[in-house]
């Protein structure tokens, strides 16, 4: 008799020690669970070809293509042969390159259909797969796979260089066939009230299906389990936030919030008006308030912000204020004390008798400074408190915290956020306040930020100049680049100064400011062949530190060239922002340091050097620095990607529309959910595999709904066993702190 398999049974003794090994090392998957929770990240069917289009440089792909030709030659450079075989899918083509493997040529004949897979590269401007891997339709010998599903549809799991899509399949195909099903965690009558199918059903479907109809009908259930299991998590947390009493911070007539809007030079928009209310009545109660304010970048949330804290100075409490950098904790202690002018001065002579102080605390501050720092957070001396990571920290202590304003979110996981909810007084929750320049869709917040509240700031103020944006293809037009140098030249003839953004510092890997993404512990990265590598033109990211004096003594040889990045020592990034605020400065080269909170409203241009290394919202928050005087804004975004792929019409939708809120959805139609919760075929086991955040509103509506009513009738779920253990299965912190990061 067959021994029949179980949820957590290990991979490798169902499928054999290299089998088991190669799962584990690959994408991280050692159960059964594991892997039946490994979903297809879509399926082919025998006449289906993949969009050549679509793929992205530097993505591992699994396609269905066609082989159009296939030819070998003698390279040129060195002995050996090369042999190149031209695949498309109707529409568009892809070469695949084979250095000294000639017998690929008998097998990758013309008309011969296939799936192949391997990491994206350029050559001459054009796509290709070096040594791809490949399982061929009809070959009896390599097509075994994929004879199997020659019939119905085929799974293309997310897979990685060392183990290929085909190669999942087959062990998933032999888990089934020995796996004797799960309990279901959700208890039966919630199924029958949403029409959903078992879970053992709905994992046998969505890796074997027969039908279409099958895969709908087993994702509306894995959607359900994953949105359901997210909103348990966050009624939860609104649970335990309402549990918790908050510090009042009454409104005062008489304070120095009042005498700040007195001396207003301008105008609040209705939105600051708006949202300003509802933060005030939040305040006004002993329910801890939490809060998402999501607003265009210059919308005007710091004034929001500041008119919060000082509600909360007026009731006798603090406030503190997060920054993710530095650099911008520094900016916003000199922003916040300039607009509060004689209010930031209590305790100096000819203060007014309601004044405040606002106090800068980071972690690289002088030991004389740091305590100062410290002394006047614990004894109440500093109504405001704003700093990095530091303010986190267990030894730094308040006299009395009513507000904690936690700006650009997305910088921070949710165990940094949480570290400050319980420094009010007497062990209660300060009210938070949760700032992000990066606007998201309504789905995205119901799911990211499900314990807060949502409101939003689209209204710019007046005298917010425009701003155009143009993509400077650097590659097919190498003319265009040298323009973007005289014209930054030209603004500086006006008075005017510029940015230019390189994605690294150039000095080492892993910096706090750099763009590209650390890979997960799934994902190593194949060494290529040496002829690979001399065939792909595809270069390392620029770095501030190579850029910076190639254009001081070249292009921009005569201006002023300043700069900045996260590795500086604290007191050089401040001499540097200090500089270029004052005017000293014509040009800073600098890494994303600069993304959020810097204000030097003389800055006109924008360069950002590789721009399809950054996402979306990053390009717009960039794009942001500029524009903010009386001057309109330029931003360019220079890059090599060829044109008509997806990456270049990224960069084209940012050059198309200033408006975030739209640029955040487009954003999200344009990436995989995978790049968005947990990196694509790396390994990464992101929390949400089959949940789609535009396009299933409806099933995280019902989810939220769902988990309330069990949460407000067993907060602790100890009445719903199953749940619990979904709970704690599907939700990590590190997943949500992905999620929050995305």
């Amino acid at each position: 008799m067959v021994s029949m398999a179980s949820w957590d049974d290990k991979l490798d003794r169902l499928l054999g020690a290299k089998s088991g090994k190669a799962l584990e090392s690959a994408l991280e998957l050692t159960t059964v669970g594991d892997l039946l929770r490994h979903y297809p990240r879509r399926y082919a069917e025998r006449g289906e070809l993949t969009r050549i289009a679509d793929l992205a440089i530097g993505e591992h792909v699994s396609i269905m293509a066609e082989v159009r030709s296939c030819v070998t030659r003698q390279m040129a450079s060195r002995p050996g042969t090369i042999t190149q075989a031209i695949i498309t899918d109707g529409r568009a083509q892809l070469s695949l390159t084979f250095f000294k493997q000639k017998y690929h040529q008998t097998k990758l004949l013309p008309g011969t259909r296939g799936m192949f897979s391997g990491k994206v590269s350029q050559y001459n401007k054009k796509l290709q797969l070096t040594h791809p891997d490949y399982k061929l339709i009809g070959d009896e010998e390599d097509g075994s796979a994929l004879q199997e599903f020659a019939s119905g549809l085929i799974p293309v799991y997310p897979a990685s260089k060392d183990l290929q899509t085909w190669t999942i399949a087959n062990c998933v195909r032999q888990v089934l066939d020995q796996w004797d099903g799960v309990a279901d965690p959700v208890p039966e009558e919630m199924l029958t009230e949403a029409g959903l199918s078992g879970l053992s059903e709905a994992l046998r479907r969505i890796h074997q299906p027969n039908s279409w109809a099958e895969v709908t009908i087993a994702k509306q259930r894995l959607k359900w389990d994953e949105a359901l299991a997210l909103q348990l998590v966050f009624a939860q947390r609104r649970h335990s936030a309402v549990s918790r009493p908050a510090p009042s911070c009454p409104r005062r007539g008489d304070g120095v919030a009042a005498a700040f809007d007195e001396v207003l030079p301008f105008t609040l928009t209705d939105g600051q008006r708006e949202i300003g209310e509802l933060i005030s009545a939040d305040m006004a109660t002993d329910h801890p308030m939490n809060l998402l304010l999501q607003g265009e970048v210059g919308s005007g949330k710091t004034l929001v912000a500041l008119r919060a804290m000082l509600q909360a100075v007026d009731a006798g409490r603090q406030a503190a204020m997060l920054a993710p950098t530095e650099v911008l904790a520094a900016q916003h202690a000199r922003s916040l004390a300039e607009m509060l002018g004689d209010l930031a001065r209590a305790g100096e002579l000819g203060a007014p008798d309601v004044a405040t102080r606002v106090t800068l605390l980071t972690g690289v501050m002088g030991a004389k400074e740091r305590k100062q720092a410290l002394l006047d957070a614990a004894s109440g001396a500093a109504g405001i408190v704003i700093g990095t990571h530091a303010l986190i920290q267990d030894r730094v202590s308040f006299a009395d915290l009513g507000l904690v304003v936690v700006d650009e979110q997305h910088r921070f996981g949710v165990e940094q956020r949480d570290a400050l909810r319980t420094r009010a007084a007497g062990g209660g929750s300060p009210h938070i306040l949760v700032m992000t320049a990066t606007p998201i869709p309504r789905t995205v917040a119901m799911t990211v930020y499900g314990d807060l509240k949502v409101a939003a700031l689209r209204e710019l103020p007046k005298g917010r100049s425009p701003i155009s944006t143009s993509v400077v293809p650097a590659a097919e037009k190498p003319r265009w680049l040298d323009r973007t140098w005289q014209r930054i030249r030209e603004e500086v003839a006006k008075g005017h100064q510029a940015y230019v953004v390189c994605p690294r510092i150039g000095e080492s890997e892993g910096d706090e400011d750099e763009a590209p993404p650390k890979k997960s512990k799934g994902a190593k990265e194949p060494k290529e062949p040496k002829e690979a590598k001399e065939e792909s033109d595809r270069r390392p990211p620029l770095a501030v530190m190579d850029v910076a004096p190639r254009l001081a003594s070249g292009p921009l040889r005569g201006l002023r060239v300043g700069v900045l990045h996260g590795k500086l020592p604290t007191d050089e990034k401040d001499a540097v922002m200090r500089a270029f605020g004052a005017g000293e400065l014509d040009v800073l080269v600098a890494t994303t340091v600069v993304e959020v909170g810097v204000n030097v409203p003389n800055a006109t241009v924008m360069v950002i050097m590789d721009a399809d290394r950054f996402g979306v919202s990053q390009l717009h928050q960039l794009r942001g620095r500029v524009g903010r005087g009386s001057a309109p804004g330029l931003c360019l975004l220079v890059s090599e990607i060829p044109a008509n792929t997806t990456t270049r019409q990224r960069l084209e939708a940012v050059a198309a529309t200033t408006d975030g809120f739209e640029l955040a959805r487009l954003d999200l139609e344009l990436r995989r959910e995978g790049d968005i919760l947990g990196s694509a075929q790396s390994g990464k086991r992101s929390t949400l595999k089959m949940l789609s955040l535009l396009q299933d509103e409806d099933v995280i509506e019902a989810a939220r709904v769902a988990a309330d009513d069990v949460v407000a009738a067993d907060p602790e779920l100890l009445s719903h066993p199953g749940l619990a253990g979904m709970v704690s299965d599907l939700i990590h912190e590190e997943h949500a702190e992905f999620l929050e990061k995305s």
